[in-house]
């Protein structure tokens, strides 16, 4: 699971993206809990979702053209502009060259070479997220992508990802990702899964979690969201369920399962 000791390739930072900032702050708010400050009007309408004072998320509406109401994660570098021409070099795709934030940081939105959208973050005064795997907050990012193994291989060049493959049913393997750096399996943040059907398409998917999956589904149903998948138990790993905020921004949550 994540933590907030950053690293190198790491998950430090996640926002989303919307057409409705109120309005999603007030949907988040019910669902997680979350209360919203506003960065300012120099930020742009952007701003943190924090539970309990700490930062877990942030939100700000919608920059690039065309682009729909996701969330995106982002992934700690030491350098974010030798990362860009290093995602170029791999295949990838620079949506957003590498700018400052201020005094916060520096950053670059990118796409990988199987279309998932990603970012990266450089810190300074902002070292990134500061609660994770806890109730509701983030705990686990999944990419969603045609080919598992090439995107392995793209992420690899840029972070030094290790991984580590389970079969996760039938004919479907999973690949479990951790930081270059430590244990390779307290280092693990993510996963890497198949695409199931044509008309999915290739994403980062954040992971919160929760005290009550049902729970969980019952708010974001009940505050105007959707159900993408029902939840479900996984063996040694939990309930999980993939749902969309009013806006069709996707995201899942996981109620841990004991650990033995």
């Amino acid at each position: 699971m994540l933590s907030t000791d950053f690293v190198t390739g790491s998950p430090n930072w996640l926002d989303l993206g919307s057409p409705n900032t109120s309005a999603a702050a007030a949907f988040y708010g019910s669902v997680f809990g979350w209360d919203f400050l506003s960065v300012g009007p120099e930020a742009g309408g952007y701003g943190f979702f924090q539970l309990d004072g700490k930062t877990v998320a942030a939100l700000g509406p919608l920059t690039e053209e065309g682009a729909s109401s996701a969330w995106t994660v982002y992934f700690q570098t030491p350098d974010a502009d030798a990362t860009v021409r290093a995602a170029e070099q791999g295949g990838g795709t620079v949506r957003v060259e590498a700018f400052d934030v201020m005094d916060a940081g520096r950053m670059a939105c990118l796409t990988d070479p199987g279309g998932a959208e990603f970012a990266v973050w450089q810190p300074t005064a902002v070292k990134g997220l500061e609660k994770a795997s806890e109730d509701n907050t983030l705990c686990w990012a999944e990419l969603h992508i045609g080919d598992p193994a090439a995107a392995l291989r793209f992420y690899g060049s840029l972070f030094g990802w290790r991984a580590q493959e389970m079969e996760a049913a039938p004919g479907m393997t999973y690949t479990v990702i951790s930081t270059a750096e430590g244990d390779q399996q307290e280092a693990a943040f993510g996963g890497i899964a198949p695409l199931q059907n044509a008309s999915e398409e290739s994403r980062w998917v954040p992971y919160f979690a929760v005290e009550d999956a049902e729970e969980t589904v019952a708010k974001t149903q009940g505050n105007g969201g959707s159900v993408v998948m029902p939840a479900a138990d996984i063996p040694d790993v939990g309930r999980i369920a993939w749902l969309a905020d009013p806006f069709g921004a996707t995201f899942a949550v996981l109620k841990p399962a004991p650990q033995a």
